[in-house]
């Protein structure tokens, strides 16, 4: 087993993160990129093919020296969070031989390059409710106005992600029970809750549709067809739209629907919120990508210690 070359089983690897781990398309497309990298690293030699056991440590430091000195078309150096994730892909891999007892380098023996944090920029309050109302004010057909204010509510109020929310159909969405079924990232079903105001904002909206078309949020114009796929709106769509109702606002910041994503999570974890309930309601495979949140919320608890606290003189 331990002779069996490491092309065939990078293979069953990508088929196994589709088939029994879900993974979605990108994430298996981005495996595949990564892991078949690595593989024509380590058969530099041409005479022989790769096998498990090829992987040692020494053949990590070296493939990181490798990464780090590669340049891109413009001469540009690799970037740090970029070669954490050709590492990732590896550490998966070796995850799966493992599982298969199939002899190779332990994964947890690889450590990540330390990698400066990407900034998250999320909307405080004042600046939430005025994006929320700007379709009211600089709009002027109702059915336009009322499907932009529900979009903006949506996504403030759920945290989905772009895709998820251009995705929605009517029946997903229990406006009594103020609840939308989402099949997320890898066919990861949940529920996600909306609120009171964005609940009011969706029966507003569909209160001016005259149609009966499957998608939630359509646009005025363009193909028609009979379940109106084709009204369907594009993720780059609604990007637009928010950014264009920040700059009406006044909002200096580049303002996206994930930068809502953003600050429904921090909202939450500002007042209160345990982690473990906003990685479910955000959808997150693992704590660890939602844990990025707290980098903010510890800051702005220090600021707020800072300001109070810090004032007692001794």
């Amino acid at each position: 087993m331990n002779t069996r070359y490491l092309d065939h089983l990078i293979r069953d690897f990508l088929e196994y993160c589709e088939i029994e781990k879900g993974h979605s398309e990108l994430t298996i497309r981005n495996y595949e990129h990564y892991l078949y990298r690595f593989l024509e690293f380590l058969e530099d030699d041409r005479s022989r093919q790769a096998t498990p056991k090829t992987i040692t440590l020494d053949k990590i430091r070296s493939y990181r020296l490798y990464l780090n000195r590669l340049e891109g078309q413009n001469g540009e150096q690799m970037k740090k969070i970029t070669q954490n994730y050709h590492l990732i892909a590896i550490r998966a891999f070796l995850k799966y031989l493992a599982k298969r007892d199939i002899e190779s380098l332990a994964p947890e023996k690889i450590e990540l390059a330390d990698a400066k944090r990407k900034q998250i920029g999320f909307l405080d309050e004042r600046e939430v409710d005025a994006l929320i109302a700007a379709p009211r004010e600089y709009t002027k057909k109702e059915e336009v106005q009322r499907r932009d204010e529900a979009i903006l509510e949506v996504l403030f109020s759920t945290g989905l992600r772009v895709s998820e929310l251009v995705g929605l159909n009517r029946d997903q969405i229990n406006l009594k029970k103020g609840e939308v079924f989402i099949r997320g990232k890898g066919g990861k079903d949940r529920v996600v809750f909306i609120s009171s105001s964005a609940a009011s904002a969706i029966s507003a909206y569909l209160s001016t549709r005259k149609d009966d078309y499957d998608p939630l949020f359509i646009h005025y114009g363009g193909v028609k067809d009979e379940e109106g796929e084709y009204m369907r709106l594009t993720q780059r769509s609604v990007q637009r739209l928010v950014a264009r109702y920040a700059k009406l606002a006044g909002i200096t910041k580049k303002v996206t629907p994930h930068m809502l994503r953003h600050s429904f999570a921090t909202d939450l974890l500002f007042n209160g919120a345990d982690l473990r309930s906003v990685q479910e309601m955000l959808g997150h495979s693992s704590i660890t990508t939602t844990q990025m949140y707290t980098h903010v919320t510890n800051k702005q608890l220090k600021e707020v210690h800072q300001a109070f606290h810090g004032k007692r003189k001794g």
